[in-house]
């Protein structure tokens, strides 16, 4: 029986890059980083969310829609501030959705799409 999520991992040929993105701008609390493996986990409460390198993959995401994992915020606005300050590209910036909480969508330097989550009060 499956349980839940316990993680997900994005694949780069550009792991320092990809390391520094989610550990310095988007500031992911980091669990582990294997250097000599190729592969970062960042704890987000009970999921993982891992960047590796992977040998089947190079160059940026061939197909950034695909997949898009959502990063729970409490301050939408005050963070879409911050990383556009950063110089994170931004394709959709904070707007309100129908069931009262707000998304933005940004890139991360392969091209992956995220979304920044915040739900309603």
């Amino acid at each position: 029986m499956i349980t839940g999520v316990v993680g997900v991992t994005l694949w780069t040929d550009n792991l320092e890059v990809m390391l520094r993105f989610y550990r310095d701008t988007l500031r992911l609390p980091l669990h582990s980083f294997h250097e000599d493996e190729g592969f970062a986990a960042f704890e987000l409460g009970d999921v993982r969310f891992n960047v590796g390198r992977h040998s089947g993959v190079s160059g940026p995401s061939r197909d950034p829609l695909r997949v898009m994992p959502h990063l729970g915020v409490s301050d939408i606005h005050g963070e879409h501030v911050r990383l556009a300050g950063e110089g994170v590209e931004f394709i959709r910036v904070p707007e309100r959705e129908h069931w009262g909480g707000w998304v933005a969508t940004l890139k991360d330097p392969d091209g992956n799409v995220l979304q920044l989550l915040q739900f309603p009060d």
